[in-house]
């Protein structure tokens, strides 16, 4: 079946998708526009996990939209509460009657005659095949696998009599009342799983191999609810926000700059939360603040129900599932009735679907991030990407006003092609993101390139990625726009000035 065609096709109607196709409506009017999502409801992430306890590990000041205030009173919010926010600005934005629901994408060609996409999906209910068209194509599907999390190898896994429950594939009615419950992990799902489910179950262990960072942040903001009441909500949304980028920067920036000085201050909030007798073992990594990502939990829930031994931690490593739990290297027994697995993501970029430009497969772990949003090589595409160091929203938010902007760029000049240049620049090994999580790892060699200067790195900074989306010049001398029928891109001249202009924007 063909659909009709459209200016701007997005893939997910999760934060990014829906976002974006708010700036477009906003920022690009007149353009036509649809999203195909996977799912049966819009939410993405937030739709698909529903374990208990489900919510942000970034304060919704900065998760939430940019042109969208954020009026709940919760920092930290609940999965049902941000899919409804981003439900609400879709239908606030007359965004919802251009959600395609159940298609999955398979394939996306770009032919450079015709200065089009075409895009192959699936009706998963039925099988169905449907081809859409578009001017320009927009990746909003996230960075991992929806069909399943990452799971390593566990040995004698088979043995083990209980449930085993991964948090990406939580069961509807799964029963947990007076068990047992051991939870693999020590990241934002571990933290968030053992505080919710301590009172209902007969306790909960916590099982780490190495311990993470873990910070605790009121559950509400009081200057907010302070200011609510003789400011308007976005005037306190906007002075939350500008202040929160302000202190995600600050302390990624010290943690960088002075990592033991970051280290004693959260490693003392800890200890002053768990009292002198706890052992401080369980929170102290190996690695300095913010190689990997700094957890948080509100009012300090997870220290709560350690302190009144309504759960605990065990630092150790597995050496075998048995029948009734699991066999620690030191020997210890975990006994269990449950066992969750809350051991990471299984990156996956654009979805799993196949790419090609004019029928030539792209491998995406090979081509070059252009500002962190386009790829080299690749024509009228973007990719949304956030923040790894800070709330995901913030880059993405950046990256579809900048896509706007290209967009108006090129009705205005007639232009119907746009593909960054990274001729003769050469990629180095830096890694695209600078986190030394294991999902990150794994994943290394499909990620883009970074190369050596701007336009080519990915900051992840937004006080500097602002200025350079928001107001940098579009014919920067590395994007390369044609005008349909013509044999080459048009070349922008000072390809080499203008990349270092860049340079010093970003710096």
């Amino acid at each position: 079946m063909n659909n009709p065609h459209v200016d701007v096709l997005i893939i997910g109607a999760g934060l990014s998708g829906i976002g974006a196709a708010c700036h477009i409506k906003q920022n690009c009017k007149g353009k036509s526009i649809k999203i195909l999502e996977r799912r049966k409801a819009i939410g993405g992430t937030w739709d698909l996990f529903r374990y208990p306890g489900i919510r942000s590990d970034s304060d919704m000041f900065t998760l939430g939209y940019s042109f969208k205030p954020w009026k709940g009173e919760k920092v930290l919010a609940n999965g049902q509460e941000i899919r409804e926010y981003v439900t609400e600005a879709a239908k606030e934005h007359n965004v919802t009657k251009d959600i395609q629901f159940g298609v999955k994408v398979t394939a996306a060609n770009w032919d450079s005659e015709a200065n089009q996409w075409t895009v192959e999906g699936v009706i998963e209910e039925t099988g169905e095949k449907q081809v859409f068209t578009s001017n320009f194509l927009l990746g909003c599907t996230g960075y991992y696998n929806y069909d399943k999390g990452y799971s390593p190898e566990f040995p004698g896994i088979k043995n083990f009599k209980g449930t085993v429950v991964h948090p990406q594939q939580w069961p509807e009615n799964l029963d947990y009342a007076g068990k047992r419950v051991v939870v693999i992990g020590s990241g934002a799902t571990a933290i968030t799983l053992v505080p919710a489910m301590a009172d209902t179950a007969s306790h909960v262990t916590m099982l780490q191999r190495s311990p993470t960072y873990i910070a605790s942040i009121p559950s509400v903001d009081p200057v907010s609810v302070v200011l609510k009441k003789f400011m308007p909500d976005t005037w306190v949304y906007n002075i939350g926000r500008a202040r929160n980028i302000g202190l995600q920067r600050l302390i990624f920036k010290l943690s960088k700059q002075r990592p033991q000085a970051i280290k004693r201050l959260l490693l003392g909030a800890t200890r002053a939360r768990m009292g002198k007798d706890f052992d401080m073992k369980h929170f102290t990594p190996s690695y300095n603040p913010w190689d990997q990502r700094l957890c948080v939990v509100p009012d300090g829930d997870l220290f709560k129900v350690l302190k009144k031994g309504k759960a605990d931690i065990v630092t150790d490593h597995i050496d075998t599932f048995v029948s009734n739990g699991i066999k620690l290297k030191s020997g210890q027994v975990l006994e269990a009735d449950i066992i969750i697995t809350a051991t990471g993501l299984d990156l996956q970029i654009l979805g799993g679907l196949t790419a090609t430009v004019d029928g030539t497969p792209v491998n995406v772990g090979e081509v070059m991030s252009y500002k962190g949003v386009m790829m080299s090589s690749i024509p009228n595409f973007a990719m949304v990407f956030g923040y790894t160091n800070a709330s995901w929203t913030l880059k993405a938010d950046l990256a579809a006003e900048f896509v706007c902007r290209v967009i108006n760029h090129m009705d205005k000049h007639g232009y119907t092609r746009v593909v960054p240049n990274a001729e003769g620049v050469e990629a180095d090994d830096t890694p695209m993101f600078d986190l030394e999580a294991g999902y990150m790892k794994r994943a290394a060699d499909r990620l883009p390139k970074q190369g050596p200067a701007a336009p080519w790195t990915v900051v992840n900074n937004y006080l500097a990625d602002r200025p350079v989306l928001k107001k940098g010049k579009i014919e920067d001398g590395v994007l390369e726009f044609a005008k349909a029928g013509a044999a080459a891109g048009k070349k922008s001249s000072g390809r080499k000035a203008a990349a270092k202009q860049a340079t010093k924007q970003a710096a």
